[in-house]
């Protein structure tokens, strides 16, 4: 059964459980990181995910958006003073908080988004980013017409290599030969809030030839799918669907579902099935894949589809291997 498949099992029991009864039995609360529940990209799909529990359970969460990265401790802890359970983390920054904070109240329920926490009352969900970034590196450098094509990425760190090398893999199996430009935006959390350096980085990719950039930016890659709109080029999307940003200019996106391992997080403690450990999804689970709709059906043709998706199917099966950049920190790309 895949992830999304059990979610939607687990949503039925959830809405046949009366609202009394799941209410006396989880106090949920969610802590956004930088950035904002509206950045239109990964913080986006966690408040997503926690609304479509709300809607469906009629249970109501408390929730604090991290402005200053001093907030993270304070906030966990004081939610787990006021016995809330379960506490989410959405992002990887939050796991020093989350790794203090669990020990010190055992008995509360805790889930972080995008880093692993070894503590037992923790559920640990990461991604395998690579994956949908391989997809949408086979869409770029089929669409492009340059042999040029572009990343920009947030903050430097490895979860975000991840996405960019991943996306270099699948652009070089449908291009031996192409050009793949690389920017990050900076090396602290500030690099997840700044389109405006995000639009300049895209255009001077856009400059040296490059007529597709994918952005795994946060709030940042707005400025990116804005400079591909103002360019007349193509952008490709992150976290959350973005195509009807800038319809017509964005190419798709790389879904990852942090909406659907929100919601589901949040039903398993109402039903009392909140098991613990890592929870990795891939495109096995439906936990990444890239978006088509009625925003870029003409951008994406048939052969295009088929090409990927029979590389959809090859992953799936392990006969594709994308190679994790966080398994040493390489990409052979």
């Amino acid at each position: 059964m895949t992830f999304l498949k059990t979610l939607a099992a687990g949503a039925l029991l959830a809405t046949a459980l009366s609202t009394g009864a799941v209410a006396a039995d989880i106090k949920p609360a969610v802590i956004f990181d930088m950035g904002g529940k509206f950045d239109k990209s990964f913080n986006e799909a966690a408040y997503r995910g926690a609304e479509a529990f709300k809607e469906k359970t009629g249970v109501a969460y408390r929730e604090f958006e991290v402005t200053n990265p001093s907030q993270r401790e304070q906030a966990m802890r004081n939610f787990a003073r006021r016995g809330m359970s379960p506490i989410i983390g959405i992002g990887f920054a939050q796991a020093a908080a989350m790794e203090k904070v669990a020990q010190e109240f055992p008995d509360t329920q805790f889930a972080i988004v995008d880093m692993v926490v070894d503590q037992p009352n923790v559920r640990s969900i990461v991604f395998k980013e690579h994956e949908g970034s391989y997809l949408v590196g086979m869409l770029a450098a089929m669409a492009s017409e340059t042999g040029k094509i572009g990343f920009v990425g947030g903050m430097d760190i490895p979860l975000i290599s991840k996405f960019s090398c991943g996306y270099k893999q699948g652009a070089h199996a449908v291009n031996g030969d192409i050009t793949v430009y690389s920017n990050m935006t900076g090396t602290t959390p500030a690099a997840w809030n700044d389109p405006v350096k995000g639009g300049e980085l895209a255009k001077s990719q856009f400059a040296r030839g490059a007529d597709i950039v994918f952005h795994a930016a946060g709030s940042t890659g707005l400025g990116v799918l804005q400079a591909a709109a103002d360019e007349g080029k193509y952008a490709i999307g992150v976290d959350s669907n973005q195509n009807h940003l800038h319809p017509g200019s964005i190419l798709t996106s790389m879904v990852k579902r942090v909406d659907v391992a929100v919601e589901q997080a949040l039903i398993d403690a109402s039903e009392g099935n909140f098991d613990t450990g890592i929870q990795s999804l891939g495109l096995a689970e439906d936990g990444v894949g890239y978006s088509m709709d009625e925003f870029n059906a003409e951008l994406v043709s048939a052969e295009m589809a088929e090409a990927v998706e029979a590389a959809r199917a090859d992953i799936i099966s392990g006969e594709i291997v994308v190679h994790d950049y966080m398994a040493d920190n390489a990409c052979p790309m």
